[in-house]
């Protein structure tokens, strides 16, 4: 638990009260831990696995974002009584986490500041994201849009290799096109010219970013 972020800061005593309160569960792939609207009694932590955050407008799916090991969703609704889930969760592979109850949560939140403080840092950067993607989906054109949501996948789960950075999950054309607010052929064209410019390659599904200032230099 240390090594995740919220609970970093906290003392080995504060960790050691905490963990027994968690439970471990296991997914299959495919299968939706909430949907938007339902009512929120759980914190999640991925120990091994992908899940996806969307919405769906009208009948189009919009992913918010993409948490892999690590990771931790869930808390917004726990922290007031009544509050709904803001998203629905799916996961995209066979997922194991660590689930922590609202009493729980709550009991432990009141007699940590440190957790406190960093639930507050993670709310406000989440925002942040939130409103960068809600400017980006209406300002920017599509072919930004995507080369914008390539970069920051590769900042939040990019691997280092000699090659360059790997985004180390495989992703669709049509999981892109849902991040960039798009269609899978739009998506398609960007990634073949990409390529073709010897930016980023392509193997089984996981992107390559050979330049990375390269790429951020085609948004505009």
């Amino acid at each position: 638990m240390k090594e995740v972020p919220i609970f970093e800061h906290l003392s080995a005593s504060e960790l050691e009260s905490i963990a027994p309160l968690f439970a471990e569960r296991h997914y299959k792939k495919n299968t939706v831990l909430f949907h938007e609207g339902d009512s929120g009694n759980e914190f999640f932590i991925i120990e091994t696995g992908v899940v996806k955050i969307y919405r769906m407008d009208y009948t189009k799916e919009v992913i918010l974002s993409l948490f892999r090991e690590g990771d931790y969703f869930g808390e917004m609704s726990l922290l007031e009584t009544g509050m709904t889930r803001s998203a629905t969760v799916e996961t995209l592979a066979s997922t194991t986490m660590y689930t922590l109850k609202r009493s729980d949560f709550i009991e432990f939140l009141e007699k940590s500041p440190k957790l406190s403080l960093k639930l507050l840092q993670v709310t406000m950067e989440r925002l942040r994201k939130a409103n960068e993607q809600i400017y980006d989906l209406t300002f920017l054109d599509v072919r930004t849009r995507t080369i914008k949501v390539i970069a920051r996948l590769a900042e939040e789960h990019g691997v280092s290799k000699q090659s360059g950075v790997t985004i180390a999950m495989k992703l669709t054309h049509q999981q892109l096109a849902n991040m960039a607010g798009t269609v899978r052929e739009s998506v398609t064209k960007v990634l073949q010219e990409l390529q073709e410019d010897g930016i980023i390659t392509i193997d089984k599904k996981m992107i390559n970013i050979k330049s990375m200032s390269a790429l951020k230099e085609r948004i505009i």
